[in-house]
């Protein structure tokens, strides 16, 4: 109630002093009425009180956003992106054929960072992550932890599959999810 009462008075103290400017004024320049706002109170007219426009201020220069950081996750996609079609050679670790573990490997290595070589141990390195949480760069074992491919968004992963298949992109969906890292 205390402070109802005090922003009351407030109010009345800055409309009155609004008045009091105004009939000052108003004897100096006597024009039409313009609605007069103060901030958190409210818009008043006073009779004979003109305000003048404000002059237009410059615009400052134009500030670029700032780049989107990108994660090793992130590189690590790019890099497999770029080696879509490439063949499928088991064993094979790039930089122009791969076998799954091979490719994931290789495209952390572009993105800097050194990941383990074989599937398995690709899937019990780095942190685990639950499928509902996946980014792109994610590690996805599928088939009990025997293959592996790179989440590369949209429910899509990349990955070497196997013989006579080049690295591909496939929906998760089509294999037996087994789990993910991230690195």
């Amino acid at each position: 109630m205390a402070s109802q009462v005090s922003k009351r008075n407030v109010r009345r103290a800055v409309v009155a002093s609004a008045l009091a400017v105004g009939a000052l004024t108003a004897t100096a320049a006597p024009a039409a009425a313009d609605p007069i706002t103060i901030p958190g109170v409210g818009t008043f007219e006073i009779p004979g009180v003109a305000i003048p426009p404000l002059p237009e201020l410059p615009q400052p220069p134009g500030i670029a956003p700032p780049a989107p950081v990108q994660t090793p996750g992130d590189r690590a996609v790019s890099a497999a992106e770029s080696k879509l079609g490439a063949p499928y050679v088991y064993g094979a670790s790039g930089p122009d054929s791969f076998d799954c573990s091979g490719l994931i490997q290789w495209a952390y290595k572009q993105a800097g960072l050194n990941i383990p070589r074989t599937s398995y141990d690709q899937a019990s390195a780095g942190s685990a992550v639950s499928q509902s949480d996946l980014r792109p760069g994610d590690v996805v074992s599928f088939y009990g932890g025997s293959h592996s491919g790179i989440y590369a968004g949209n429910g899509n992963v990349i990955h070497a599959s196997t013989s006579g298949q080049p690295v591909k992109l496939a929906p998760i969906s089509s294999m037996p999810f087994d789990g993910a890292r991230r690195y």
